[in-house]
């Protein structure tokens, strides 16, 4: 488990309107600020649950204004939101220095703003009866690049032996950046042979309708699907931990 800050990296011109909304009471919030337009948000799916709920309820204070939230990853945020191509990029990560650059030639001045906290889960289906944990060390067995491992068999020799399918995040997440350096050493270092995808929604149905699969993603996914997955608690080295508000929060 890893606590990763996630974050919204917006535009000044877009701050100003946001701290707009906040300042309209009883008057239609609208007609108050005299706002109109589109606000285009992209990047984690992480922070994509926030972002959503936020847009909507800015959008019910503001009629004229339509906030538009995809999904592409933090690395693939980062790359519509350095050229201009959005207003806020939603992210799991700092921005990093060839991003704040890229951003820099193109003008584009922006403040960070943490918004919350997110833990880096590891889980299987429910019917995965024989994994009660698991160490960084058989995570890094299983993630890192050319691993031979195909099978539960091949993490531990007394596991069933099943086919191990993976899922994950695809390379332009902030959460893969994360788990890659965590357990691999390195970020963005890691086996490629398996299910990728930015919407950790995806992640959620694979994992849930295959009882060999194991995957990775924020615990606020899990929160929201516990009743289709198994959390999975983490060896770093001090006895298995499992992830939880407590837990994530005391880091």
């Amino acid at each position: 488990m890893r606590k990763m800050m996630i974050a919204a990296l917006i535009v000044p011109v877009l701050a100003l309107g946001l701290l707009l909304s906040g300042a309209s009471k009883q008057q239609d919030a609208s007609e108050a600020s005299g706002l109109s337009g589109v606000v285009r948000v992209d990047g984690s799916s992480t922070v994509f649950p926030i972002t959503e709920a936020v847009g909507e309820e800015f959008q019910m204070k503001h009629r004229d204004v339509r906030v538009t939230v995809g999904i592409s990853g933090t690395g693939g945020g980062f790359k519509k939101f350095t050229v201009g191509e959005t207003d806020i990029n939603d992210a799991s990560r700092p921005i990093k220095e060839k991003e704040a650059t890229l951003a820099a030639s193109n003008s584009i001045d922006y403040i960070e703003l943490p918004v919350a906290f997110d833990g880096l889960s590891v889980m299987v289906n429910p019917a995965n009866t024989w994994v009660d944990h698991l160490s960084i060390e058989e995570l890094h067995k299983i993630w890192q690049p050319g691993s031979t491992v195909k099978t539960w068999k091949d993490v531990r020799p007394e596991w069933p032996d099943r086919p191990l399918v993976l899922y994950g995040p695809d390379v332009d997440s902030g959460t893969f950046d994360y788990f890659t350096e965590v357990v691999n050493g390195a970020s963005q270092v890691s086996r490629s042979d398996y299910t990728a995808s930015a919407d950790d929604n995806v992640l959620v149905t694979g994992i849930a309708g295959d009882a060999n699969a194991l995957g990775y993603f924020g615990f606020a996914y899990y929160e929201e699907n516990q009743d289709k997955l198994k959390l999975v608690p983490i060896d770093g080295g001090a006895g298995p931990v499992a992830p939880s508000r407590e837990t994530i929060n005391n880091g």
